[in-house]
């Protein structure tokens, strides 16, 4: 099994955001923003990045939503989080004993986890931070970057 990214490592991450936020639900598009911005909060004038920027950025973002949607499955299977059916389609929260799971890890990494979390519920809850904005934003930054290394169409590849 790969630790890095596994669906066990991604709920865990899932759950911080979803504990953070308790007991207000989101649904997966919002924890698929929240999550990379927790991990990456340096691209929105936050706090130090918890990983590094990677040229495959974009590929990380457009498989967050299958890892996010397995970590919730883990979640869910073990009573950590609840799902509830709305209009708008499935939201998640941290059940009742989430929060209190995630104030037990200990360890730094955890812990820095547990600022970012906070931090991104709480930028995301004011107006100066539109999540899906600045998500947006590091989106199209990524199109330029990547669009820019093209060489221009009719040039020769040599």
């Amino acid at each position: 099994m790969n630790p890095l990214n596994s669906p066990l490592e991604v709920g865990m991450r899932t759950l911080m955001l979803l504990a953070a936020a308790f007991p207000r639900p989101l649904d997966v598009a919002q924890l698929v923003y929240l999550d990379h911005l927790m991990l990456h909060s340096s691209e929105v004038n936050g706090p130090p990045s918890l990983h590094p920027a990677l040229p495959a950025g974009p590929g990380e973002l457009a498989m967050k939503r299958d890892l996010i949607e397995q970590g919730l499955i883990v979640l869910l299977r073990v009573g950590l989080a609840d799902v509830e059916a709305s209009s708008d389609g499935l939201l998640y929260r941290a059940s009742e004993e989430g929060p209190g799971f995630v104030d037990i890890l200990a360890a730094p990494y955890a812990d820095a986890l547990k600022e970012r979390a906070s931090w991104v519920i709480s930028a995301q809850a004011s107006p100066g931070l539109d999540v899906r904005s600045a998500t947006r934003a590091i989106t199209d930054r990524w199109a330029h970057d990547f669009g820019s290394r093209l060489p221009a169409p009719g040039r020769d590849r040599a």
